[in-house]
């Protein structure tokens, strides 16, 4: 029966995107934690999506294709953050749940902030990305 339970919450989780394990922090909290050195902020979307809605002020830009394929961009930036928390965002919040379980996973200290629809809402600073390399 204990095999059966762990079975149910193995595939509950799995069709949930993992994402039940990771901390979920709101815009403002983001920002606090980021503005006290504590966190970093990273936008997981893709660079077109930057270039065509901005992004929020303090975000690092680490595409999640890259997160999912040589982590060219991700493993400088992983080797660098310490034990400060990550704080992600894409724009919805379900990639950036996905990248934050995957981390969770790896023993990192991961929020998600949902999307950056969320950021803007909440007044937050936006800024431009830059533009695309071609």
């Amino acid at each position: 029966m204990k095999l059966y339970a762990l079975l149910l919450c193995l595939l509950a989780s799995l069709s949930s995107g993992c994402a039940a394990d990771v901390a979920s922090v709101t815009p403002a909290e983001a920002a606090k934690l980021v503005a006290a050195g504590t966190a970093v902020l990273v936008d997981v979307r893709e660079p077109a999506e930057w270039a065509g809605t901005g992004v929020a002020a303090p975000a690092v830009l680490l595409p999640k294709s890259d997160f999912d394929g040589a982590q060219q961009q991700w493993k400088e930036f992983l080797e660098k953050t310490g034990d400060k928390q990550i704080i992600l965002y894409c724009r919805s919040g379900n990639r950036s749940g996905k990248v934050a379980a995957v981390l969770a996973g790896q023993g990192r200290n991961v929020a998600n902030a949902g999307g950056f629809k969320d950021w803007q809402a909440a007044g937050l600073p936006v800024r431009q990305a830059p533009a695309e390399k071609p």
